[in-house]
C-alpha cells in the first residue's frame, strides 16, 4: 500500500513539474511572439538597418550569424569527432585518459565569457586575426568542442562491441572497422549532438563580444577577416544599449523571433534525425 501511494505521489509531482515548466515556457514564447511577429516581414528580413537602427531590417545580422555558424561548424566538428574517436576507440583506460575526459567535462562548464576573453587573447592578439568573424567563429568553435566530444563519444559507445569483434574477425583493420561500421551506426547520434551544440553556439553573445561583433556595419562581410553583425548581439544592443530603447523595442522582439525560429529549426532537424534513427533500429 505504501509503495503504491509513493508511486502515485511521485507521478503527480513529476507531472506537475513537467506542466509547470511547459507553462512557463509557453508564457515566455507567447510574450515574445505576440510582440515580435507584427515586426517580422520580408522587409524586416531583407533590408539593412536605417535611421540609427530605429527602422529597416536585420539582413547583416542574419548573414553574420550564418557566417559565424559556418566557421564554428568547420572548426569544431572535425576536431571534436576525431578527439571522440580517439578517446573511445584508441585510448587506453588509464589515468591520463581519465584526466583528459575530466578536463573536457570541466571545460563544458566554464562560463562562455571566459571563452570570449581567451579568444581575444589567442585569435585576436596572439595570432593577429583581428576582431573579425574568423576570430569569433573559432572562439565559438572552442566553446563547442567539449559538447561535441562528449556527445560523439557517447554515440560511439552505444555501438555494441560484438559488431567490432565480428568485423575484426573477418580480417578488417581497426581503422576500417571504425570507418565502415562504427561511424555509420553512430552517425545519427553524432549529427544530433553536433546540431544541438551548433544551435546553442548560434545564440551565444559573450564569446563574440570581444572577438569581432559590431553594433552596426553598412554592408555584408565580404571576407572572414572583417567585423560583422550577429542576431544575439543585435538583440542585446537593441534591448539594453540603444539610445531609443522604447522606440526599437518592437524591432528587438522581432529579432528575438527570428533567432528563436533559427534555433528551433536546427533543433527540429536534430529531432528528425533522432526519430529516423529510432525507426531504423
Amino acid at each position: 500500500m505504501k509503495k503504491k501511494l509513493f508511486s502515485v505521489i511521485s507521478q503527480i509531482l513529476l507531472i506537475s513539474s513537467t506542466f509547470l515548466v511547459c507553462l512557463l515556457l509557453g508564457i515566455i514564447l507567447w510574450d515574445i511572439f505576440s510582440k515580435g511577429l507584427p515586426s517580422v516581414n520580408w522587409s524586416f528580413i531583407s533590408k539593412f538597418p536605417s535611421k540609427g537602427m530605429t527602422q529597416g531590417g536585420i539582413l547583416p545580422a542574419i548573414f553574420g550569424t550564418i557566417y559565424l555558424t559556418l566557421i564554428t561548424t568547420l572548426f569544431a566538428v572535425p576536431f571534436g569527432v576525431a578527439c571522440a574517436i580517439y578517446l573511445s576507440e584508441y585510448a587506453q583506460p588509464n589515468l591520463v585518459t581519465s584526466i583528459i575526459r575530466a578536463s573536457i567535462r570541466n571545460l563544458a562548464g566554464i562560463p562562455s565569457i571566459i571563452y570570449g576573453l581567451f579568444g581575444l587573447a589567442l585569435f585576436v592578439q596572439s595570432l593577429q586575426f583581428g576582431t573579425s568573424v574568423l576570430s569569433a567563429g573559432l572562439t565559438l568553435g572552442l566553446l563547442s568542442l567539449p559538447y561535441i566530444i562528449t556527445t560523439t563519444e557517447e554515440a560511439i559507445k552505444r555501438i555494441p562491441n560484438s559488431m567490432r569483434e565480428a568485423t575484426l574477425a573477418l580480417g578488417a583493420t581497426q581503422f576500417e572497422t571504425i570507418r565502415d561500421v562504427v561511424l555509420p551506426k553512430a552517425l545519427p547520434g553524432i549529427l544530433t549532438g553536433v546540431i544541438l551544440t551548433i544551435s546553442r553556439a548560434a545564440g551565444e553573445t559573450a564569446p563574440i563580444l570581444f572577438t569581432g561583433v559590431a553594433f552596426y556595419i553598412n554592408g555584408l562581410p565580404k571576407t572572414f577577416n572583417q567585423e560583422f553583425m550577429a542576431l544575439p548581439y543585435h538583440l542585446y544592443m537593441l534591448s539594453t544599449q540603444h539610445h531609443s530603447i522604447e522606440q526599437v523595442r518592437p524591432l528587438a522582439y522581432g529579432t528575438a523571433v527570428v533567432l528563436i525560429t533559427l534555433v528551433f529549426c536546427l533543433n527540429i532537424v536534430a529531432f528528425i534525425i533522432r526519430y529516423k534513427n529510432r525507426e531504423q533500429n
